[in-house]
Parts: C-alpha cells; structure tokens; sequence
C-alpha cells in the first residue's frame, strides 16, 4: 500500500457507508479501482484478522476435512478472505466466488489467479456445497431474515465453515446465535471448547459478547504508509477486534479431539497490581475468573504484557 496514491474520495465513501449500515440490497461497488482501494486498505486490515483466527487454527492442528476439495468464498468482495484462506491450507485448488456484485467477482477472480496460478477459479451459485469449506466474512449486518435463512442453509449443507465477523456486540451476539442453529449439524471447533449451547445466550449474560482481539503485522507499526492511512482515515491499527466461528462434520481430529478441560479467554484481560482478571466461556458456563499474581505469575505476566493465551484450563472447581 502507497499512501500517495489512496483515493480519499472513494475511501471515505466506503467506510461511510460501512459504518452506517446503508448498504442493504445495493452493490456499494462503483468500480474496479473502489475494490482496489478497498483491497489495499480496509480490506487488508479484515485479512489481519482473518490471519489471527488461520493461526489459531493452525496452533490447534485443524485443518479441513479430507471431503473439502475447494473454497467457497461466499459475498466474496474484493476476495480478500478466500485468498488468506488458500494461502493457509495449500492442499485446496480450487475456489468458487459468490457475490452480487459482478465488478467483485471479477476483481476477486483476478487478483486469486495472479496469487495463486495453480488454482482453478469459478463462480456462480452452485449447487453442492458437500465438498466446500465455506467462507464468510463480515456479512452479518448486511442480511436480511431471507438471506440469512439461506445462508445458513449453505453453511449446514457445506463440509465445513469459517466464518469472521467485527467484534462489536451486536454483530458478535448474532454470530452466536447463528451458532447455536448450527450446533445440531455441526461440530464447533473455535473459539468454543464445546459444542453446547451459547453460554453466553442464557439469562443474565446480556451485556457480554463473544469477541477477541487480532495481532497486526509489524508492519501495521513500522510502514510510515500504514501510519499515515491510520491518522486519516481515523483508525487505530492497534484495535483488532473480531468474532469468529469455525465448524466441521462430527468426528475425530481438529480442536475438538483435545481432552484437556478448556476454558475460552473473551475480550481482554483487566489487569491490576495483585491480579488480571479475565472473563472465561466453558462448557460450564461463562463467568469472570482472577488470575493473581501470586497463584499465577506466568499467566498474569502475560496478560499484563498483552500476549495472554486464548485459552486457559478449566478452573479446577469446574471439571
């Protein structure tokens, strides 16, 4: 990315529009150089976070079924998301793009086979998605009730799912409720230990929501392109934060496979002199846990320098 030569116009106009919601039932994509713009920029920043959910799976040992044979890269955008997601697993060939805009898809098609000349490239609604790791990316806000309901439809029928959204509360709470309507077809690998319902969903837990923060590359702090476009466009690049929900048929291997009681980290850990308290989701329930000091210096050093694990063993009070 040359910060020299963004188009404030048409970026401005994008995160306009993303921000505000205005977006419903009409292409925001006017041309080839606004997926450009995006692309370089906003876009790239949303492939950071999907870069944080591909290690984590990648520090888990999940890779997809043997039954995916290709991506499937739905409301695909500029493409950002499938191309991270071919990246991560080398072994998939073949992506399919779908979105209502054609300028997209054709942009996406494009900048996948520069990428990655090896892979077949096609596009179109299919009609099997039995082969397909489907991929999502920051849809949420943008679905009716129909095309939710037919999203979810493709998500039970595809072999497996990922699926990253913002991390806001409202967008992070209607990903979990999606999760739950999936939980009876599919297998939740992360950021859940369990395939139970939602804890976070029962009574009294409103205010809370499922979301977790993304490293940026160095670059993010070292690129003096980077640091202009974060003081102009209003961001800061050090804020990552997203909901992610990644699911595959029951079965063995994947995250699931581990027998080690876990509890799940959500949000950052509020650390104090004598302690870092954090908020823990299980298969027990959800609920704040102190990490102190005394009884934890390695966890509560870590949280205190920021890098803290995503996920901890379960309180021994709880297994």
């Amino acid at each position: 990315m040359n910060f020299a030569d963004l188009d404030w116009q048409i970026l401005d106009r994008l995160r306009d529009t993303f921000l505000s919601g205005r977006f419903k039932g009409t292409p925001y994509w006017r041309s080839v150089r606004d997926l450009d713009q995006y692309d370089q920029t906003l876009g790239e920043r949303i492939g950071w976070k999907w870069d944080s959910v591909l290690d984590e799976l990648k520090s888990i040992g999940w890779c997809p079924p043997e039954t995916v044979t290709r991506v499937v890269d739905w409301a695909c955008g500029s493409g950002i998301a499938g191309r991270r997601v071919l990246n991560a697993f080398p072994g998939i060939r073949r992506l399919h793009l779908i979105d209502h805009s054609g300028l997209a898809v054709d942009y996406a098609r494009d900048r996948a086979r520069t990428a990655f000349p090896g892979v077949e490239v096609s596009e179109g609604l299919p009609g099997d998605f039995s082969d397909a790791l489907l991929v999502i990316s920051h849809v949420l806000n943008e679905l009716d009730p129909a095309p939710r309901e037919e999203l979810l439809r493709i998500a039970r029928a595809s072999a497996a799912i990922l699926w990253v959204e913002s991390g806001t509360h409202e967008t992070a709470r209607a990903l979990q409720s999606v999760r739950d309507q999936l939980v009876p077809y599919r297998r939740v690998i992360a950021p859940c230990t369990h395939s139970k319902t939602c804890p976070l969903l029962q009574p009294g837990m409103e205010r809370h929501w499922c979301h977790h923060f993304g490293n940026p590359p160095a670059e993010a702090f070292t690129d003096g392109n980077w640091a202009r476009f974060a003081d102009r466009a209003g961001i800061d690049l050090r804020s990552l934060p997203y909901a992610f929900l990644v699911m595959d048929p029951a079965g063995d291997g994947g995250g699931g496979a581990d027998a080690t009681p876990w509890v799940r980290i959500l949000g950052r850990a509020q650390v104090s002199k004598p302690s870092a308290r954090v908020l823990v989701c299980g298969e027990d329930g959800a609920g704040e846990q102190a990490l102190t000091r005394r009884d934890e210096p390695e966890l509560y050093r870590a949280f205190k320098k920021g890098d803290g694990p995503r996920r901890i063993a379960a309180p021994t009070s709880s297994r």
